[in-house]
């Protein structure tokens, strides 16, 4: 039997990568995949990476490229003592070599698209074959890609392309804060500064659609919405996903207006603790608007203690956002950090 192998962080997984499998896969009778990165790239683990070959190869017994099954094998740093991706190329190979000695596994011909392929196969007592160094048969990097995983989607798999449209990987971000705290102006702005989208606050577009009414009813309603809303711009959302206040924010009115709430209302505010990756509370350091909807202005010092409370008492991690807007989308800018790339 002629084993091949190829190892990879398929971070992620491209077409470029894709026809380097295929190809090695025609040229053995059994082809080993190896999946790892030290460190690992935000937001796709190696099983993730790992499970997008799978799934793409899936057969009825097991993933296969044609007739040649794939042995498909991811590596975690901490639990299989990954070398740095900065190692030097000996203890790389090395590494390798004591993985496959250990599984008594012995490759004969080694298949990769960089300069480090000949070394590395000849530390493992292994052929060499070189596909496509140039790029030109499929003219794509792995850097390319991570530099605007969105706007190079053309290069990726459907099957790829949905992990990046999917809650596993956009991020959701809140503000929240009392009223007239610049939150629904601040989440526009981040949507068109980041280049993805948000979610206007959906009590207040009920509020209006039902000429300034709301019922105790209405309060569930609005969370569940609300909720709704987000799950539906997620898939449109580009690494973050924008959203002006959450079930918090509803379940805070509903005891400001009726003094009780219902448990699936507490339910869902009680998931605001995992729902969001990042919450920012918008401070209240400028002038109060009063634009005829607002409670009075002496209410807000309250309602921004609310808020406060509420994050404090579930565990919930924020940042304060002060200052002009300019200032504000700066400050989400640090702690989001880049926002166009995927790092490594």
């Amino acid at each position: 039997m002629r084993r091949g192998l190829v190892v990879g962080k398929f971070a992620p997984l491209h077409l470029g990568h894709q026809y380097l499998l295929e190809t090695a896969a025609a040229h053995c009778d059994e082809l080993h995949v190896w999946v790892y990165s030290n460190p690992e790239p935000a937001r796709m683990p190696a099983p993730v990476r790992a499970g997008w070959i799978t799934t793409i190869y899936a057969q009825t017994y097991g993933p296969a490229i044609g007739t040649t099954p794939l042995r498909v094998r991811y590596l975690l740093p901490e639990a299989d003592e990954l070398p740095s991706n900065a190692a030097p190329d000996y203890v790389h190979r090395e590494f390798v070599r004591r993985q496959l000695a250990a599984l008594g596994v012995r490759i004969d011909v080694v298949f990769s698209s960089e300069a480090y392929g000949p070394g590395f196969a000849a530390h493992l007592g292994a052929a060499h074959v070189l596909v496509d160094a140039s790029r030109a048969r499929v003219p794509v990097s792995g850097t390319q890609v991570r530099t605007d995983v969105y706007g190079q989607a053309n290069w990726l798999h459907p099957v790829v392309q949905a992990h990046f449209a999917s809650p596993a990987y956009v991020q959701r971000v809140v503000l929240l804060g009392a009223e007239s705290t610049g939150k629904s102006t601040l989440a526009a702005a981040l949507a068109r500064r980041f280049g993805s989208c948000h979610v206007a606050e959906y009590g207040r577009t009920l509020w209006e659609a039902q000429h300034g009414h709301l019922a105790y009813d209405d309060l569930l309603r609005i969370a569940r919405r609300h909720r709704a809303l987000e799950d539906e711009a997620t898939p449109q959302a580009r690494h973050w996903l924008f959203v002006d206040t959450n079930a918090l924010t509803t379940l805070f009115y509903s005891y400001a207006y009726y003094g009780r709430a219902e448990p699936e209302l507490h339910a869902l505010a009680h998931e605001c603790s995992t729902r969001y990756q990042h919450s920012f509370v918008c401070a209240p350091d400028f002038p109060f608007e009063q634009d005829g909807t607002r409670a009075p202005a002496a209410a807000q010092a309250a309602q921004q203690a609310a808020v406060l409370l509420q994050l404090g008492l579930l565990g919930i991690s924020y940042t304060v956002l002060t200052g002009s807007v300019e200032a504000r989308l700066q400050q989400v800018a640090e702690v989001l950090g880049c926002y166009n790339q995927i790092e490594l």
